[in-house]
C-alpha cells in the first residue's frame, strides 16, 4: 500500500510524464486534433442534421439532439484508446521512451499513472471544445449540463484509455490494432446507444452494461437533456469508477510484465 508521502511522489513522476506527452503533443497540435474532433463533426452533420428531418422526435428530443451527448462521449474514447494503443506501443518500442524513463526515478507505477492523467486531461479539453461547439448551434437542450462534459469526458477517458494500454502490450505488431479496433472498439462505439436508444429489456441493453462507454455516454446524455434520474445516474457515475479501477489495475500488471520482465 502506497503511503501519503510515496503517493504524493508518484503523482508528481506521473505528472512529468504527462508533461513529456504534451510537449510532444503540441509540436503538430493541428494534426493530432483533427481526426479526434472531425470525425464526430462528419457524423452529426451527415446523420445528425441529414436524417433528423426523415426521423421523429426521440424522447422529446431531435435526432441531433439525441446525437449530441454521443460525440462527447466518442471523442472521449478515440482520444483515450487510440493515445494508449498506437500512441503508448510507439512510445515502447519503436522510440524506446519508456526504457529510457525507467533508468530515472520513474517506474512502471508513475508511467501508468502519468497515461491516465493526459488522456483524461486531453479527453477533457477534447470534451470541452465538442460541447462549446454543440451549445453554438444549439444542439444541447439543457446548457448547463456542458458544464459536466469536460469531467465525464475526462472520467470515461481513463477506461476506454486502460483498454487502449492492455492492447498495446497484448498485439506483437502494429498492424494487429485493426483487429482491435474492429472487433472491440467498433462495436462499442457503434452499439452503445450513441445512434439509437436502447431498452434495458433487450439483450443489447445487458450486454452494452458491461461496456464503459455505454456508461459514459448515458451520464453525457442525462446532462444534455437535463434529465437527472438519481439512482440511475448513480448507477452509471459508480459503474464508471469500477470500471477505470479494474481495467486500470489490469493494465499496470500487464505493463509492467512487459516493460520490466
Amino acid at each position: 500500500m502506497l503511503r501519503p508521502n510515496d503517493l504524493l511522489i508518484t503523482l508528481r513522476l506521473a505528472w512529468q510524464v504527462a508533461v513529456r506527452n504534451w510537449v510532444v503533443y503540441r509540436k503538430d497540435f493541428i494534426a493530432n486534433i483533427s481526426p479526434t474532433l472531425a470525425d464526430p463533426a462528419l457524423v452529426l452533420a451527415s446523420l445528425g442534421v441529414g436524417l433528423s428531418p426523415f426521423i421523429g422526435r426521440i424522447g422529446g428530443h431531435t435526432y441531433a439532439q439525441f446525437l449530441a451527448p454521443g460525440m462527447v462521449a466518442t471523442t472521449a474514447l478515440f482520444t483515450a484508446f487510440f493515445e494508449c494503443s498506437y500512441g503508448f506501443y510507439i512510445r515502447m518500442t519503436f522510440e524506446s521512451v519508456f526504457k529510457a524513463m525507467l533508468t530515472t526515478s520513474i517506474g512502471v507505477l508513475d508511467i501508468v499513472v502519468g497515461e491516465f492523467i493526459w488522456v483524461a486531461i486531453r479527453a477533457g479539453l477534447m470534451a470541452t471544445g465538442v460541447a462549446l461547439v454543440l451549445l453554438a448551434i444549439g444542439l444541447v437542450p439543457n446548457p448547463l449540463g456542458a458544464l459536466f462534459f469536460p469531467f465525464i469526458g475526462a472520467l470515461l477517458a481513463i477506461p476506454c484509455g486502460a483498454i487502449g494500454l492492455l492492447s498495446s502490450v497484448w498485439v506483437r505488431n502494429i498492424n494487429q490494432f485493426q483487429s482491435v479496433y474492429s472487433f472491440l472498439i467498433a462495436p462499442i462505439y457503434y452499439l452503445s446507444g450513441v445512434f439509437f436508444p436502447l431498452s434495458n429489456n433487450s439483450w443489447l441493453g445487458l450486454a452494452v452494461q458491461l461496456s464503459p462507454f455505454y456508461h459514459g455516454v448515458r451520464l453525457l446524455q442525462m446532462s444534455s437533456w437535463g434529465e437527472w434520474n438519481w439512482p440511475e445516474l448513480l448507477f452509471h457515475l459508480i459503474t464508471l469508477v469500477v470500471f477505470s479501477v479494474i481495467l486500470g489495475w489490469l493494465a499496470l500488471g500487464r505493463v509492467e510484465r512487459k516493460l520490466i520482465l
